[in-house]
């Protein structure tokens, strides 16, 4: 029988509902009803299936506001911020069903013959969600799955099911056929290895801990399932002395504390150039004191709760009571709360510096010239993404090429765009999600070979 799981505002701590938690023959139940629906939607017209996703991008387009609201209450994210992520699962379906049409094989010239590849559906995906962007990440494997002619189960965290729950009753609402989308909220170690494990599931998409990835990944090879894991990040912010060093400072404190400081982009290592550094501190103590942290539903917020007393007693453990840090405020009372903090005079292999926080907390190191950043910047097992300012557009290019990350900006901190791919090197993951070649990832590549001779 199935169990309950209770969900949490992180803002005040209250129960906002009781969720049913699915347990393992559900998931088979649900693995089983969505290869039979996969057999016809893959059998649909290419045209059809696209104007459905299109329909369904309508639909969620007309709830943009009630699902923010919904992810502002069980996420604790700014309503700015839920706003924008249920636009990207809006985005994100429009331009996969702009691919549906699009995903074309090739003619191989070969003797003797004609040489052609075609690209098939899986079958049925399953999508494991995180918690700290519960609507965007669970799109990012949903919609180019079914793009590509496959059925979607996806279970997200536990702490965040109720946008994924909505979206697929939009899916219905939107004229997706039954069982093609479902949506399994359960305990990782029940319902996530259930999905795992299944013999009817060709592939995982998985975002999390690089721990509980690395237990995946095992776990898939032995049926040699296909695996795309997103995971964890410790990224740095690289300034250069002959940057704009007022852009860049103005900059800094949001691209840590944004979701919390609750995301694998944060560029949660700060490298300073040693000529720049006083001055760079001295613009960024007051951007840090002056962020606004509280009601997450409050127009005006710039940084919410933390997502539960766990998470936060994590990000506690990494900044002791006598830290020589920059700090901003944050509430008391009820809720998960830790103010934006920025550590100095650490030394580069603290735990602090090269461990993954996942809180808004950051470090300041400062470093000597080009070759000491590179070699900062790559010291971690995480290699995800990262920020380079310089108005030096060949010294731009070459830390672009040295930085081992998968995704980098110039003079900005921007990370994810749907139309383009995203991923990490070492230990942040394995594949690329999004971009032009979404699709293909959710597809196998058939060679067939008709001889034209006699």
């Amino acid at each position: 029988m199935s169990t309950e799981h209770l969900v949490l505002d992180p803002a005040t701590e209250e129960v906002i509902a009781t969720v049913p938690a699915a347990t393992a023959a559900d998931v088979d139940a649900a693995v089983q009803r969505a290869a039979r629906a996969q057999r016809a939607w893959a059998a649909a017209a290419p045209a059809d299936r696209a104007r459905l996703l299109r329909r369904f991008a309508a639909v969620v387009d007309e709830h943009v506001e009630e699902l923010a609201r919904l992810e502002v209450r069980e996420a604790g994210h700014t309503l700015g911020n839920a706003r924008w992520e249920a636009g990207n699962v809006r985005d994100l379906l429009d331009y996969a069903a702009g691919g549906v049409e699009r995903l074309n094989g090739r003619q191989i010239p070969v003797p003797g013959g004609l040489d052609i590849t075609i690209l098939e559906p899986l079958g049925v995906v399953g999508v494991i969600a995180p918690w700290n962007f519960p609507m965007p990440i669970a799109a990012w494997g949903t919609a180019p799955a079914l793009a590509a002619g496959n059925a979607v189960v996806l279970k997200p965290a536990e702490t965040t099911p109720l946008t994924a729950l909505r979206l697929a009753e939009l899916a219905l609402e939107a004229g997706l056929p039954e069982h093609l989308f479902q949506v399994l909220p359960g305990a990782g170690p029940v319902a996530g290895n259930a999905l795992v494990e299944h013999p009817g599931v060709a592939k995982i998409v998985f975002t999390g801990s690089t721990r509980v990835g690395k237990s995946i990944m095992a776990a898939c090879a032995g049926r040699v399932k296909r695996v795309t894991l997103e995971l964890g990040g410790k990224s740095p912010n690289i300034v250069f002395a002959d940057a704009d060093i007022e852009a860049a400072a103005a900059a800094t404190p949001m691209s840590f504390l944004d979701n919390s400081g609750q995301d694998c982009c944060a560029r949660t290592r700060i490298l300073v150039q040693r000529t720049a550094y006083d001055r760079f501190l001295e613009l960024l103590t007051p951007a840090i004191e002056e962020i606004v942290v509280g009601d997450p539903s409050d127009e005006k917020t710039q940084m919410g709760p933390l997502i539960s007393r766990t998470q936060l007693e994590r990000v506690r453990g990494y900044v002791p009571e006598d830290a020589t840090a920059i700090r901003g405020k944050a509430p008391e009372g009820p809720g998960f709360w830790f103010p934006p903090t920025v550590l100095t005079g650490l030394a580069p292999d603290a735990p602090a510096a090269v461990e993954e926080v996942f809180g808004p907390v950051a470090v300041v190191l400062p470093f000597d010239d080009e070759e000491d950043a590179v070699r900062l910047a790559n010291a971690t097992e995480y290699g995800l993404s990262g920020s380079i300012w310089t108005r030096d557009v060949g010294r731009a290019l070459r830390v672009s090429g040295a930085v081992r990350a998968g995704n980098l900006s110039v003079n900005s901190h921007s990370s994810v765009r749907y139309w383009t791919p995203f991923g990490g090197y070492k230990q942040s993951g394995l594949g690329r999600e999004l971009g032009p070649d979404a699709l293909t990832a959710f597809t196998e590549t058939k060679n067939v070979f008709i001889s034209t001779e006699a």
